[in-house]
């Protein structure tokens, strides 16, 4: 019974040093090992703090994901950490969920598939992964005990097919949610548990969420393997409640031998292991990412900068200090290893006209100690581009609590205007983990790029994007309404005891791409070079499709573009969404560059959920072959027929 408890907060059980023992540690996007100093304090040792999981997905690159996992493993080595709990690959069903910035995507083919990268790099290091949070866990409100109130076919399509994708890594654990899932405790969600293990084919240990425990017989009767931290309370009802033979030792058994195996596991794939790359190597992954994530959403012409142009930069969040983090709090927090960014400082370096900061707001407010709001009017109005630096930070997007709303604080959205009135080439940098209303301030400015919460090296990524160094070639991985009352979740029935997904399937882009509403787009990002998009071509092999198309770069300038593809039923007798993302590419071309894109479509790629036969369910039928720069900008199409188990093209 020992074994299936934790000892203390970070570790598995050792029995007295007769096995090994595992450390495990947060660290999604920077490791945060908890170590003590003489008196017993505890604190956080510094990391490579990457930028968070929303940048990263904001690339769209598979080839990120897995660099961001190889480096983490080299970060776990150096600190002695067997397993990093990570990462989360719950959907962004709810724009206000103070959490987003942890997951990936509001589509399950992008955060699943990203997700399977990264455990893929992280696992190929030597570290093992722990991918969580398992399942329909979408608010942070009342998070310990809310249901979430899914229907089945939902809850298939959407909300367990991210996990489904990344168990093709073979993570060595996953972790449950706090939430009950239609009423039942994740952490005795049996029926969870068997089609993890049963249907997605996850052969590795299930870990608690720490504090996710309420009956820990109950919990291990269903298949938890692992509660965390150790709670002697838990233990000593579970040991009573052997003696009673209300758990049997076949079931004790089950649960050991799953936490043996990932021990053995974990043990031989760190064998011999060490860092194959520097701290400094490790920072460039950052760097990168940083500079694929970042999104570009409005650009009238105001970048990239000229050097001979002044720029006035303002701001709390262009110098960020301990009092504006450039991150989302709770544990995935990383004490950075480097020292806080400076834009105004790294711009100076670049550009032969004045560059001047004044930081005129702080992420509390407007008080006059240290801000100077009338010296950055000023500035703006005296410069040839006005630069302003808004975000939300630690104190807004946190775990344990929701967002109260989707627009900025009072004050940033109104030195928004205002500086915006003293100088028309106003450009927005917001720094922010998940959608933000944009709606008092989007039309009054030139320029607007998501930063997003980028890092440590995410100030070298930004200047390198303004000035043109990088040519920008992120796009979102989520929808950003007008207004938080645009999003399907909206109206939905939530009291902290449930939360009804109403909206069913219409999660994302599903909704938007359909009802409207939408500010900026699934997949939208844009360029400094520009892509156009030709001869499209569909090959109906039995029951796959191979689909190709042409991508060229019609500018002066070397970039990137990410190409997406849409699968569209046209006469389904279910309800299925408008459309729904198959798959991606992110292609490097340099100016006047041509390549192709190519796409193997699956058969699984066309099913649905089938709540009358229990299982997928491909029908005959019309799919249109959508292919596009986002899901409401679609260049080409194609039209395949499926009927008695094949394809056909139309």
């Amino acid at each position: 019974m020992r074994l299936i408890c934790a000892k203390g907060f970070w570790n598995t059980e050792d029995l007295g040093g007769k096995i090994p023992s595992l450390t495990v540690s947060d660290g999604p996007v920077g490791v945060r090992k908890v170590a003590a100093d003489e008196k017993g304090k505890q604190y956080d040792l510094p990391s490579v703090a990457y930028p968070a999981i929303q940048c990263l997905a904001n690339s769209w690159s598979e080839e990120l994901a897995r660099g961001m996992g190889e480096a983490l493993a080299d970060d776990c080595h150096e600190k002695q950490v067997d397993i990093l709990l990570a990462p989360g690959v719950n959907i962004k069903r709810h724009p206000l969920n103070g959490r987003n910035f942890e997951y990936f995507s509001e589509d399950p083919y992008l955060a699943g598939t990203l997700a399977k990268a990264y455990i893929e790099g992280l696992q190929g290091r030597g570290v093992g992964a722990c991918l969580k949070h398992y399942y329909a866990n979408n608010l942070e409100y009342n998070r310990l005990e809310q249901s979430s109130d899914v229907d089945e076919r939902t809850l298939r399509e959407i909300y367990l097919k991210p996990f489904e994708i990344a168990c093709k890594a073979r993570p060595v654990s996953a972790m449950c949610a706090y939430n009950r899932i239609n009423g039942v405790y994740a952490s005795e969600n049996e029926k969870g548990f068997r089609i993890l293990r049963g249907e997605f084919g996850f052969d590795g240990a299930i870990l608690s969420d720490w504090g996710a425990v309420r009956d820990r017989t109950a919990a291990a009767k269903a298949g938890l393997d692992i509660e965390f931290p150790f709670d002697r309370g838990n233990y000593e009802k579970l040991a009573a409640d052997h003696k009673a033979g209300v758990i049997c030792e076949e079931e004790l058994d089950a649960c050991a031998q799953r936490v043996l195996d990932l021990i053995g596991r974990c043990k031989k794939m760190s064998a011999g292991k060490k860092p194959k790359t520097s701290v400094e190597e490790r920072l460039a992954v950052a760097q990168q990412i940083a500079e694929e994530g970042i999104v570009l959403l409005k650009n009238d012409g105001v970048l990239p900068l000229k050097k001979e142009q002044s720029v006035a930069v303002s701001g709390e969040f262009a110098a960020p200090s301990k009092f504006a983090k450039i991150a989302g709090g709770g544990s995935s927090m990383v004490q950075w290893r480097g020292e806080p960014f400076n834009i105004a400082e790294k711009l100076q370096k670049r550009q032969k006209g004045a560059v001047v900061y004044e930081r005129a707001f702080w992420e509390k407010g407007i008080d006059s100690f240290g801000q100077k709001p009338h010296r950055a009017l000023y500035h703006a109005a005296k410069s040839d581009v006005n630069i302003v630096c808004v975000g939300t930070g630690a104190e807004i997007e946190c775990e344990e609590r929701d967002r109260s709303s989707l627009r900025l604080p009072v004050w940033e959205e109104e030195m928004i205007l205002r500086l915006a009135e003293r100088n028309e080439n106003t450009v927005v940098i917001l720094f922010a983990g998940s959608a933000v209303d944009m709606s008092a301030w989007q039309d009054r400015v030139k320029g607007i790029v998501l930063a997003g919460f980028c890092g440590e090296r995410g100030g070298d990524a930004l200047v390198r994007i303004l000035t043109g160094e990088v040519n920008p070639s992120g796009k979102l991985a989520e929808t950003f309404p007008v207004h938080f009352e645009n999003s399907p979740v909206f109206g939905q029935f939530c009291s902290p005891c449930v939360a009804r997904y109403g909206e069913g399937l219409n999660v994302g882009y599903r909704y938007y791409d359909r009802h409207g509403g939408a500010a900026f787009p699934f997949g939208f990002g844009l360029s400094y070079s520009r892509f156009e998009y030709t001869g499209m071509n569909a090959e109906a092999q039995g029951d796959r499709l191979n689909v190709r198309c042409g991508v060229k770069n019609i500018s002066e300038r070397d970039g990137k573009e990410i190409v997406q593809l849409y699968v569209r039923p046209l006469d389904p007798f279910v309800y299925r969404p408008e459309k729904e993302l198959k798959g991606y590419q992110k292609i490097a071309l340099k100016a006047g560059e041509e390549r192709e894109a190519v796409f193997t479509l699956e058969k699984d790629a066309f099913a649905y959920w089938s709540t009358a036969s229990d299982g997928w369910r491909v029908d005959d039928g019309l799919y249109e072959i959508l292919i596009g720069a986002s899901s409401r900008d679609i260049r080409l199409k194609a039209m395949a027929e499926y009927k008695d188990g094949g394809f056909s093209l139309v």
